[in-house]
């Protein structure tokens, strides 16, 4: 999606008393006005890999995570849970949210920089960037680098590669992967440049051979380390042979470190006091590592000691998460990189690596003993749905260790993340008295799923979800953490599901389970599930759709063409005249019609899918495609694409373009409809008069509002879209790494609402018309009211009126003899009138005062020009009578 400059969307008055904002059309408004909502993610906690966690070692309680995918968060000490940082990246640059490293300034604390990124190969469009923040990371500065940078590529848990200088903290490093070297900031993160004369790049590579472009890039450098004691850094370098490099005066020259172990690749380097540690792996992780030790610098002599906790012949595992405890000289842990069996394995030391203790042992085989407990009720879905037969155990450990930081206030205190969520511990400690350490998910806020789609039924749960890696919930309540995602089957990664329209408990998913089955079927709404049948040579889930009686299902699974089934998936035939791959929708009213998408073609079957025509109806050829049929109206199938929002009212013969300003869509979908309208809601996400959002009409696409905000983007999200059939305006946003977003308007459900004409019409934005009815015992005295001052005059107007609420437009004209550069317009209410959503200008509301100023596209007025604003908002009693005076200033 493209990121016009265009009008800018002014954001609305927020107050307790708000009205319901229908989505009907004020006149004249050059971009879709905004509507306030609220945006809470549905709560699964965690759900994906979590390859960093760094405390500021300046403040307490002052932590910060990094995700692959998800962005990154701080963890808030008084609510015990993570607030997300990087929710404003947009659709043009959603790889910022592929973070590959956090550095925390222990200088001032205030600052904190990201290196983001997440391909280094052509998945990703973008160069990578540096992030800077002087607020912990409420608003960013961005510096784009000249390469990519590769938060989701192989040996991103190794680090942190961004460090700042302790000793000067203007001075931030970033060590590159890709060949790209050692890069330093001397201005907190502004500009940038390359040490030139840093010697090694790297040079290690998983798998040069790898035909898609992910295996095959150097991992290049791997963390930087500052010595707080002197103006000595240590570099780690994605080199066997050379994996470890240092400057002695503050980076003006670099040298090999001598006598330094190899053989590995160095994933982390801690210094404490007189010594830095290393843990190594012969991979770059995080997915495998079989072999590795545990190293120890004195810096003071150059004598480097073996101190891996476990002998040469007994291991099967790197090593990678490493952490000291800053209060406790000589404590430092370090976990196993990957130890699939039984389980990862945590090691501590007190005496600076000598002698190490784990976190468990075997006693009498398959039995061991533990020195903890893992609590895991707060996240019961951790299990994975599992009882694992002895010696491995349900939930686990962990996997994917790469972070384990032990906070520098509290030797207490321990956070880890695993390859599903971030674990923490308060009571570590109680490891070297041998009694037991209590481990629970500390992942609240935190939210990494993949959502790959989405379904609101009329009844039962308000939403059932298809999930990457954990595959998916029934979310019977959004804001609780549901007990276990979708079992037997589990499917692997979800990517598909439906449920019949008007038998809202039959339910369909598929998913990319590694071998058969690929297909669950649900008759409880989604809750239950029995395993279905599949053809033969199926290799992943694709999509699929279920008829309206559920009588019929199509599937267009992986490495097969398009099936259907009369039998509720126990049998299956080929279906024709679709090509394999399509995408797949069911005609929400007409059991017979199904709907299909592939290449820049239209489909459509109203045999149940035994068979397909193609449309002639012209198509997005490529790029992000989704459609979705109408409840209650049979025939009507829209479709988003690249080339703007389709509509069909004959099954797919034909398509006219959806107006209101779109210019191109990524996905759309139907919820509940305005009060005294008859056409659903819809939703889009996609791009509306040149600004990218998420957007609702009550129109039929007549007239649009934004219903999120620049703050509120979510990166990659939308290709999973739903709305809910029992809330009006609420609407499901799934994101590619920051879970499922669901967003209620402000004031709730059950703010007044205005009478809305349902005209289906797709007139072109801003011609969409209202139709408000006004209750008799409502009175509107006057009508309008003009006041003029020095170079020009306003007119206020009521537009609009209806039990609680109204609409206003105020006319804005050039009276003077030379051209505006703003204006500001001003008026008192007298009736305990609240503006509760503007357009065309900047609304501020103190008491009964008004005062309006431009938006970014209306303030230049030639002489003698005009332009307009609109409002809506909210009175009590019976009368609402216009403001006087009307001050108007060209001074604003």
């Amino acid at each position: 999606m493209r990121r016009s400059p265009g009008f800018a969307i002014v954001a609305a008055l927020v107050t307790a008393a708000t009205a319901v904002v229908v989505a009907s059309g004020p006149q004249g408004a050059a971009a879709a006005p905004a509507e306030p909502y609220t945006w809470k993610n549905v709560r699964i906690d965690g759900g994906g890999f979590v390859p960093g966690v760094v405390f500021n070692p300046g403040e307490k309680d002052l932590v910060y995570a990094r995700t692959d995918i998800g962005g990154a968060y701080r963890w808030s000490q008084s609510a015990q849970s993570w607030t997300p940082l990087l929710d404003w990246v947009g659709q043009d640059d959603w790889g910022h949210n592929g973070v590959l490293s956090i550095a925390a300034d222990p200088v001032d604390t205030t600052r904190v920089y990201a290196a983001v990124g997440m391909y280094t190969n052509s998945w990703d469009p973008n160069n990578g960037a540096i992030l800077r923040s002087t607020d912990k990371g409420n608003t960013w500065s961005r510096t784009y680098l000249p390469f990519k940078v590769g938060g989701n590529m192989p040996g991103r848990g190794m680090g942190e590669r961004l460090a700042v200088d302790p000793r000067n903290n203007r001075n931030v490093y970033f060590a590159a992967e890709g060949g790209n070297g050692l890069w330093r900031s001397t201005d907190y993160g502004v500009t940038w440049g390359k040490v030139a004369n840093f010697p090694n790049a790297g040079n290690y590579v998983a798998d040069p051979a790898d035909p898609n472009g992910y295996l095959n890039q150097n991992q290049g450098l791997t963390w930087v380390t500052f010595d707080p004691a002197s103006p000595a850094v240590y570099v780690g370098v994605a080199d066997k042979a050379n994996p470890v490099y240092r400057s002695l005066d503050s980076g003006a020259t670099w040298e090999r470190v001598a006598g330094q172990p190899t053989g590995y690749l160095a994933h982390k380097g801690v210094i404490q006091g007189k010594y830095l540690f290393i843990a190594t792996s012969d991979t770059g992780g995080p997915y495998d590592g079989a072999a590795g030790q545990v190293a120890r610098l004195d810096t003071t002599t150059g004598v480097w000691t073996d101190i891996s906790p476990t002998p040469v012949a007994d291991r099967y595992y790197g090593y990678s998460g490493l952490t000291v405890d800053a209060k406790k000289p000589g404590t430092l842990m370090v976990a196993t990189q990957i130890s699939w069996w039984p389980d990862a394995i945590f090691f501590r030391s007190t005496d600076y690596g000598a002698t190490w203790t784990r976190a468990w042992d075997w006693s009498s085989y398959p039995s061991r003993t533990k020195r903890y407990t893992l609590d895991i009720s707060a996240n019961p879905w951790l299990d994975f749905n599992s009882t694992a037969q002895l010696p491995e155990e349900s939930p686990k450990l962990g996997w994917m260790n790469e972070s384990l930081a032990i906070d520098p206030f509290d030797s207490n205190r321990l956070f880890y993340g695993t390859g599903a969520t971030l674990y923490g511990t308060t009571n570590l400690t109680n490891w070297d008295s041998n009694t037991t350490v209590t481990i629970k998910p500390t992942a609240k806020g935190l939210e990494e799923t993949a959502v790959l789609d989405l379904a609101s039924p009329p009844t039962g749960a308000p939403l059932v979800s298809a999930l990457g890696d954990i595959g998916g919930f029934y979310h019977a309540d959004l804001d609780t953490v549901q007990p276990n995602f979708h079992d037997t089957p589990a499917l692997g990664s979800n990517t598909g599901l439906d449920f019949a329209e008007l038998s809202p408990s039959f339910f369909v998913r598929v998913g990319n389970g590694d071998a058969a089955p690929h297909i669950g079927v649900s008759n409880d709404g989604g809750k239950s599930w029995y395993q279905g049948q599949e053809p033969s040579g199926v290799t992943g889930g694709g999509t699929v759709a279920v008829g309206a009686d559920a009588n019929a299902v199509v599937w267009s699974p992986a490495s097969v063409g398009v099936h259907y089934s009369t039998t509720r998936g126990s049998t299956w035939s080929a279906a024709t005249g679709i090509p394999a791959g399509a995408k797949v929708e069911s005609d929400r009213v007409n059991p017979k019609t199904f709907y299909g998408y592939a290449a820049g073609k239209f489909y459509t079957s109203t045999d149940g899918g035994v068979t397909f025509t193609a449309s002639a109806a012209a198509m997005p050829a490529d790029g992000r495609v989704n459609l979705k049929a109408v409840p209650g109206v049979a025939g009507e199938v829209w479709l988003a694409g690249k080339t703007g929002l389709l509509r069909s009212t004959d099954s797919g013969r034909t398509f006219t373009t959806v107006g209101g300003g779109v210019s191109e869509g990524v996905n759309v979908a139907f919820g509940k409809a305005a009060p005294g309208a008859t056409r659903p809601a819809v939703f889009l996400v996609g791009t509306v008069d040149g600004v990218d959002g998420v957007f609702r009409s009550d129109n039929s696409g007549a007239y649009w509002v934004r219903i999120n905000d620049d703050k509120h983007q979510y990166g990659n999200a939308g290709d999973a879209l739903a709305g809910d059939p029992r809330i009006y305006g609420r609407v499901y946003l799934g994101t590619n790494g920051r879970g499922i977003l669901y967003a209620d308007r402000q004031g709730g459900p059950a703010s007044p609402t205005p009478s809305v004409s349902s005209s289906a019409s797709a007139s072109p934005h801003p011609s969409a018309s209202v139709s408000i009815s006004i209750p008799p015992s409502v009175t509107v005295s006057p009508s309008t009211s003009t006041g003029t001052s020095a170079g020009c005059t306003a007119t206020y107007q009521v537009t609009g009126q209806w039990g609680g609420g109204f609409q206003g437009e105020v006319t804005v004209k050039n009276t003077g003899t030379t051209p505006t550069t703003g204006w500001k317009v001003g008026w008192s209410y007298t009736a305990g009138q609240v503006v509760t959503q503007s357009w065309g200008g900047a609304v501020t509301q103190s008491g009964t005062a008004v005062s309006v100023g431009n938006a970014g596209y209306n303030g230049a007025l030639s002489s003698g020009a005009s332009t307009t604003f609109g409002f809506l908002g909210s009175n009590t009693g019976t009368t609402n009578p216009v403001p006087s005076p009307i001050t108007c200033t060209t001074t604003p």
